[in-house]
Order: structure tokens, then sequence, then C-alpha cells
């Protein structure tokens, strides 16, 4: 019989560090073949181009393909499946495929697509690692509170997606413990223990930063025990992404990168801003910067010098609740 490919799905809410993990294991891949597919919510991919220009071999075009056509779960038929029959019908297969979900995705979905003719005796997903943003955890950012559920149309589907996240998971890594004290850790762990399946167990990490093997060796076949991974749309018929939207805002080459930060802090404070990801063009400045925010934590480092011939440009992608007011926070972002 011939060796199924692993696959591992790398899940997890937006900003939690899923892209980090994935740079992880294709910088210490071992001598494995990895291909890896990136999903991004919205139709402009920022993390997948930030993985196929890091320079780590093997880390190219080639093996990384991004899917920026909306969440994998939605989309399974149309982008998921014929990219997984064009990485196992080439002439030398991946010896493992990584598949980095989008923050908003639902990974059951995406699993029941390994029962597809075209790939189940192909493939095997040996694992569902979510990672998970202790800082935001802790702090109850995925959690109703009691006079919330109490009322008739009460909703919240931030921790809708996060719990099915959570309920999917044969492996949870409680990330970013380095932005928390003791006390939030525990905090954020009790609340993870508290939704999982028996018996998945929660590593801390920092920086995404894991022994391989721990992750890619998990050996799980996830898609044959679906009905051992609840999720809250298994009665659903459709599952859409109504509540979230996204939007890209380019920007010029600016001066001073700390305004900038500045004005991104004060439209993520005054909008329903989720997170926001992007690149910025810093005037005489040889190599292109890089804008992370994740609620109120803005993250800034440069990543690359600029290629011969390239614009000297910057663009974020903003994501955030249904309704943003795109012309304001672009306004207040550009200032």
């Amino acid at each position: 019989m011939t060796r199924k490919i692993p696959a591992t799905v790398i899940t997890g809410f937006l900003g939690a560090g899923k892209s980090t993990l994935a740079r992880h294991l294709l910088e210490h891949n071992r001598g494995q073949r990895l291909a890896l597919i990136v999903n991004e919510f919205g139709d402009v991919g920022i993390d997948g181009e930030m993985l196929t220009t890091c320079g780590i071999e093997g880390c190219g075009k080639d093996d990384i393909i991004e899917l920026a056509n909306g969440c994998l779960c939605c989309t399974v038929a149309d982008e998921f499946l014929p990219v997984m029959q064009a990485l196992i019908e080439r002439d030398l297969p991946p010896d493992h495929i990584l598949i980095e979900t989008s923050g908003l995705a639902l990974p059951k979905p995406l699993v029941k697509a390994f029962h597809w003719p075209e790939i189940r005796s192909r493939v095997t997903v040996n694992g569902v690692v979510a990672v998970v943003d202790a800082e935001a955890t802790a702090a109850g950012l995925f959690t109703s509170t009691p006079e919330q559920m109490a009322r008739p149309d009460h909703d919240n589907p931030l921790e809708e997606v996060f719990d099915d996240q959570l309920l999917c998971a044969d492996m949870i890594l409680l990330n970013k413990t380095d932005l928390v004290d003791n006390a939030a850790l525990e905090r954020a762990r009790s609340r993870i223990e508290a939704k999982l399946r028996p018996g998945v167990k929660v590593i801390s990490t920092r920086h995404s930063i894991v022994d391989p093997v721990v992750v890619v060796g998990l050996d799980a076949a996830a898609e044959d025990d679906l009905d051992t991974r609840p999720s809250l749309h298994d009665s659903a018929t459709d599952h859409s992404h109504d509540d979230f939207e996204s939007f890209a805002v380019d920007l010029p080459e600016i001066a001073d990168p700390d305004a900038l930060v500045e004005r991104i802090s004060a439209a993520i404070a005054s909008h329903d801003i989720l997170r926001l990801k992007g690149f910025m063009a810093v005037r005489d400045k040889p190599a292109r910067a890089v804008v992370q925010a994740v609620g109120a934590r803005i993250d800034r480092w440069f990543d690359r010098p600029w290629r011969p011939g390239e614009a000297h440009a910057g663009q974020v992608v903003v994501i955030g609740g249904k309704g943003l007011d795109r012309a304001a926070i672009a306004a207040a972002i550009r200032g």
C-alpha cells in the first residue's frame, strides 16, 4: 500500500502566530520536501508573500501556494482540491503538506475535504494544530459574559469561530506567553482546557517555537474521526463570514513610521478592527518594513531589502467586524 502524504492543518484566530509557526517548520524541515498552502481572508495576500521572500532554502514560489480568495472552509471544492491534486501529482510530490488556514476559517470542513475521492487515497490529516494568542484569551476576547449570554439576541461570532477551532484540534499551542504573567497564563489555559476534547494537549510557546516533530508527528488521521470533533456549525447547511470583512489601504512612502503607528493605533481604538497587517516604505531606508497589529498590540520590523526597480510603496490589510467605515479608516491611517 502506498504511504499517504501527511498533512498538518494549522488553525487559530487572527494574529495568533500561525504564519510564524509555518515559517519555523519550514526553517527546520529536517531535509523533508515541504509544501505550504496559505489561506488569507480577503483578496489581498500578505503572509504568503512574506514567506516566499523569506530566504529559507526550499521556501520558494513553487512550494508555497497562496489562496487569497476567502476562507478555505467556504471554497474547498473551487480552491483547495485543485491545489492538492496538483501537489500530489507532481513528479516529486512533497513529503509533508502544511495548510495554514485563515484566522476566520473553520477547520472541520477542510478536514472533511480529505474524504474527496481525488485525494483520500493519497493524503491524510496527521494533525490539526490550533495556535492560540495567550494574551487575547486571558483578556476574554473570545468569551461571552453571563450577562451577554442571557440576552435573547446574543451572538458572538468571535467566540463561535474560536470554539470551532479548538474543538477540531489535536494539539493547542498556547502562544505569545511572553506577553502575559503567570496569573493571566493560567486564566488563558483554563479557558482553553474547558473547551477541548479529551486528551488534547496544550503546549505553551513563545514566537511559535516548538520542536517540529511534536507538531508534524501527531499521526492523528483526523479525517477518520470527524464525529469526535463537534462543531457549532455542524447543523448549518452553509457557513458564511458575513460578520467580518477586510479591505486594503495603499500607503505612499512615509518619512515617520512612528507617526504611522500612532495613526494605526488611533484607528484601531475608534473602529471595530480585529487585525491589521502589511508593509511600509520608509524614506531613505533600503529595506521594506512590516507592520502587524492584533487588537491594540502593534509590532513592526524590517523584513527584506527592496528589490531593484521595486516600487517603494506600502499596503496594509484591515480585518474587522462587518460594516467597517472604510473611508474613515483609510483616511485615519494615511493621515
